[in-house]
Order: structure tokens, then C-alpha cells, then sequence
């Protein structure tokens, strides 16, 4: 992914991700699907065949009744972030972004915890 550096944005509230381990997700790879998240819009939580579960973005899965078919790569890594941290925006998806911070790190953060500095 390339870093689009004219895009920044600075963190107007902490952000602690309260996850620790990795889940990455390839195309193709089948997930069991148990809720959609009320508060974040878009978002499923699935499951992997290793038992890990995380929040998906729903438009990344085909979804066949508790099932969902990876229809592409993707990482789930949450960045956790602290005020005034400034930081490269490169993606967004169903309210949050992939962001690299400054210590070239990458991760979600939620949009409602940033403001665009450009």
C-alpha cells in the first residue's frame, strides 16, 4: 500500500486498541460470521478457523447465512494512538481509516479520532 503523504490527518483522541495479536484474512478464506457491530456501521465480526475473531469490514465478504467468503487480502491490525500524533492516511473503510504513524507503523483508527490537517 502506498503511503499518500498529501493526506494527513492529526489524532484529536486516544485511541487504545484492545487487541494484541495479528489476524490477517487472504481471499478466499471462509469465516464463520456471528453479529454486525451496532456501533460501527459496516463492520462483522468474524471468526477464523483458529478460533481468533476480529471486526471485518462487510464489503470485503461474501456472505452465505453464518458464513463469509474473503473476497480479498485483509488486515485487521488496530493502531493504538495518543493526542497530537500526526499521522499518513491511506485507506478508509466504514468510518476508520488505515493510517502510518509517524515511527512507520500501520493500523486502524477510527475517523471520530482524527481531524484532516491538509
Amino acid at each position: 500500500m502506498e503511503i499518500l503523504k498529501e493526506k494527513r490527518c492529526r489524532v484529536i483522541k486516544k485511541y487504545e486498541s484492545p487487541y494484541t495479536d495479528p489476524f490477517l484474512i487472504t481471499k478466499g478464506e471462509m469465516l464463520s460470521i456471528s453479529e454486525k457491530d451496532s456501533e460501527w456501521s459496516g463492520w462483522i465480526w468474524c471468526t477464523k478457523k483458529n478460533g481468533i475473531s476480529r471486526w471485518v469490514p462487510e464489503s470485503y465478504l461474501k456472505i452465505e447465512g453464518n458464513s463469509g467468503k474473503a473476497n480479498q487480502d485483509y488486515n485487521a491490525t488496530e493502531l493504538s494512538v495518543n493526542f497530537g500524533e500526526e499521522l499518513f492516511i491511506e485507506q478508509e473503510e466504514a468510518e476508520w481509516y488505515w493510517v502510518t504513524n509517524q515511527q512507520g507503523k500501520s493500523g486502524w483508527v477510527p475517523i471520530k479520532n482524527v481531524q484532516i490537517i491538509n
